[in-house]
């Protein structure tokens, strides 16, 4: 009997060999299409136009990469698309890309469209298409009977320079980056190098899980819904990779089903899902940590391309409808073993686990890994099995430049957008004592218990043993009045986690006096 091709009506504990037999391109495939890929490039390399469209004196070109699924390894039986970054020796800047990236467009269509020997291979309807960024597309055919191939080229700035690192690059390169990105993912071609390699060189039955959820994606997705504004498909891989790499420690050796099922049940969650990578950059660079974060709180799905975080690769897309393919997978076949079993998934977390360093006065700092979806009430159990704390634990958190906020025990790290390792503030306190956030002159705040019927000056020693900065030197201030040495804080109204303004005592300010 004929094995059938249709992914659904095949047993879960087949699906290597449906991969190896209907998903996996033949080698005589590879061969005829890198042959006129390699057409392709060898055109683009021995042009260069200087002198043209107002480009700089030197325009040739630096390198042409094969990215995409041909670039990575994972490329299908049924594929017809090549995609080719070309880095231009033009191109010094971000800013000098983006202000001559069309007119390269425009005269490597015009080169293209006079060289005989690709015009020999069947090359039609070139055009460039508009987008983020901007591409120029055109089919051309093979050597013998294959479908045509539709290739895409877009001009690149050479931002990693002549080698491609494997690991983190200079933290300058993302700053300017960050500078200059004015559309999510318009500059993501200079790092495609890096994009090609995070999956490249993975362990090939890691590749065969991606070739089976993309088949997935292709056939049951698009093909349903041509028209929907679906995901693109390296949204799918890169989520695929997290799948492997938290559910299996990056283990070569594993089931398939299990990796389809576990991604499967990831795509029904896509509301949670919030992760990324540092392989190539540094949250300890101010400004990357800082943009970082603010890419995290935003709507999810969130999946930062590993090697450009100014670009969600999941935003803005109709997730619902592969969330509702993914679910009518998991009724399938080729999702329950021969027992009729639905096949067990791995654990892999919506969120990776971050590393929480929690600070209290007078103690040493507590690490701890906790998952930003967990609540708040088993960080604190956490910390009252490590410390043995039995008063109110309060909890609160800063981030640069803004307010210090309570954190609420039926909430979650991810409520406030926590997503990277952060630092939290510890205070114990016991009943009726309170908290009250002191706001120092350079933005940062420390958290105090108080009773609200001890005098201010009490708080003012308490920022004396932490700080340094003598009572006497001290003006304590609530919506910018400052507040008597001599006044208890019930007086003025103080409430539990109320921020005080601190600042150096200078003349002629006249204190707060409640009436």
């Amino acid at each position: 009997m004929a094995v059938p091709q249709e992914l659904y009506s095949f047993p879960a504990s087949k699906l290597d060999s449906f991969v190896a037999q209907w998903v996996q391109p033949s080698r005589e495939w590879k061969e005829e299409v890198l042959e006129t890929v390699q057409a392709v490039e060898q055109f683009l390399r021995q042009e260069n136009f200087r002198g043209e469209a107002g480009l700089a004196r030197d325009a040739r070109v630096l390198k042409v990469v094969k990215v995409g699924s041909l670039g990575n390894g994972t490329v299908l039986r049924s594929t017809t698309d090549v995609e080719l970054v070309v880095f231009l020796s033009c191109f010094h800047s971000f800013q000098e890309e983006a202000k001559h990236h069309h007119a390269v467009l425009r005269l490597i269509q015009k080169r293209m469209s006079y060289c005989r020997d690709l015009l020999d291979l069947g090359l039609k309807n070139l055009a460039v298409m508009e987008g983020v960024p901007s591409s120029l597309i055109f089919t051309i055919h093979t050597r013998d009977t294959w479908e045509p191939l539709t290739v895409t080229i877009v001009p690149a700035y050479r931002a990693l320079g002549p080698s491609c690192p494997g690991s983190q690059l200079p933290a300058e390169v993302y700053v300017n980056l960050i500078k200059a990105s004015e559309y999510p993912g318009n500059f993501s071609p200079s790092f495609s190098e890096l994009q090609r390699n995070f999956v490249k060189h993975r362990p090939t039955k890691l590749k065969s899980l991606l070739r089976l959820v993309k088949h997935w994606y292709q056939q049951y997705v698009r093909e349903k819904c041509p028209r929907a504004y679906l995901p693109p498909v390296y949204a799918l891989e890169l989520l695929t990779v997290y799948a492997w790499e938290a559910g299996t420690q990056e283990d070569a050796n594993f089931r398939l089903d299990e990796g389809l099922v576990t991604v499967m049940e990831l795509l029904q969650d896509h509301e949670l899902i919030c992760i990324y990578w540092t392989k190539y950059y540094t949250l300890e660079h101010p400004a990357i940590d800082t943009f970082v974060r603010r890419q995290l709180k935003r709507e999810r799905p969130i999946i930062l391309d590993p090697a450009d975080p100014t670009h969600n690769v999941a935003e803005g897309y109709r997730w619902d409808i592969v969330a509702q393919r993914a679910n009518q997978c998991l009724k399938q076949d080729c999702c329950y073993d021969n027992r009729d079993t639905p096949v067990p998934s791995w654990t892999v977390k919506r969120a990776p686990d971050i590393q929480v360093t929690v600070e209290q006065w007078g103690h040493s700092d507590l690490v701890l890994w906790v998952n930003p979806y967990e609540p708040i009430k088993k960080l604190k159990e956490k910390i009252r099995l490590s410390r043995g704390y039995s008063g109110l634990q309060r909890l609160s958190f800063q981030e640069p430049g803004g307010q210090r906020l309570l954190i609420r025990s039926h909430c979650s790290l991810a409520y406030y957008g926590i997503f990277s390792d952060t630092h939290i503030c510890l205070l114990d306190t016991v009943s009726p004592e309170i908290q009250v956030f002191v706001k120092n002159p350079d933005g940062r705040s420390y958290a105090y218990a108080i009773h609200p019927l001890d005098f201010v000056l009490s708080l003012k020693q308490q920022i004396e043993d932490r700080q340094g900065l003598p009572t006497q030197e001290q003006h304590l201030e609530l919506q910018g009045h400052v507040l008597e040495d001599w006044f208890d804080f019930k007086s003025y109204g103080i409430q539990d986690s109320v921020t005080l303004t601190l600042s150096k005592k200078r003349k002629g300010r006249a204190p707060f006096t409640p009436s």
